[in-house]
């Protein structure tokens, strides 16, 4: 029952407005059509009063009579429009605003339905366990990266390489001096006792530049 009165009773209400706007406009047609009307029957009366001014009084009068009548419902009929009008702006603006309202409504609705139950306090708390997976995801991530992942250092591998390094080196020092190093020469840098001492060469290159002097010195004596 209610579903049949009840939602014919809105839907009539809803139409109600534009129902009326429409019996308004049609009204308001017919006096504009009035009105253009008795505008030419104020026109043709009072081109026959001009018309008989002079020669025939009476049938001017007449014509001036019926101006005055058609003048007459002229302006009833401009009153009437104006209220039309009037009445036309009055119901479209009352029909715009209950619109408006009724689509605020909705919105206060819908806003209400998308806030229910959700409060600032739930809103950190969702945030908190956000930001705990976030933190967990790169933890995660950087443990999957990390270098050497089941693999483990063989310190065997370690020694035989560093044993190779140090043969490669002799080799060098061999290839350089084509002498045979002593068997910690991998070991042990030349000490400063081991080597000839500075002021001893510097000597024995004094010596030779002399010796290099008297010789030139006796060929030019020659």
């Amino acid at each position: 029952m209610w579903g049949w009165f009840g939602g014919g009773g809105a839907q009539k209400r809803k139409d109600s407005p534009k129902n009326a706007i429409l019996g308004l406009r049609s009204q308001l047609d017919m006096l504009q059509k009035r009105e253009k009307h008795l505008q030419n029957q104020i026109d043709e009366q009072e081109a026959i009063a001009r018309k008989n001014v002079n020669s025939n009084k009476a049938a001017a009068l007449t014509a001036l009579r019926r101006k005055k009548n058609h003048e007459h419902s002229m302006e009833q009929t401009m009153k009437q429009i104006g209220t039309l009008e009037q009445q036309i702006n009055s119901i479209e603006s009352a029909n715009i605003n209950r619109e408006t309202w009724a689509a605020m409504e909705k919105a206060s609705k819908a806003m209400g339905d998308i806030t229910h139950g959700l409060t600032p306090e739930k809103v950190d708390e969702t945030m908190d366990k956000l930001r705990e997976q976030n933190a967990l995801s790169e933890e995660i991530v950087e443990a999957m990266s990390a270098p050497g992942i089941g693999q483990s250092v063989d310190e065997a591998d370690l020694e035989a390489e560093l044993e190779e390094l140090q043969q490669e080196q002799l080799d060098e020092q061999m290839l350089k001096t084509g002498t045979v190093p002593v068997a910690d020469a991998v070991h042990k840098m030349p000490s400063p006792a081991n080597q000839e001492p500075v002021s001893s060469k510097k000597q024995t290159v004094e010596e030779d530049d002399d010796a290099e002097l008297e010789k030139l010195r006796a060929e030019m004596a020659m």
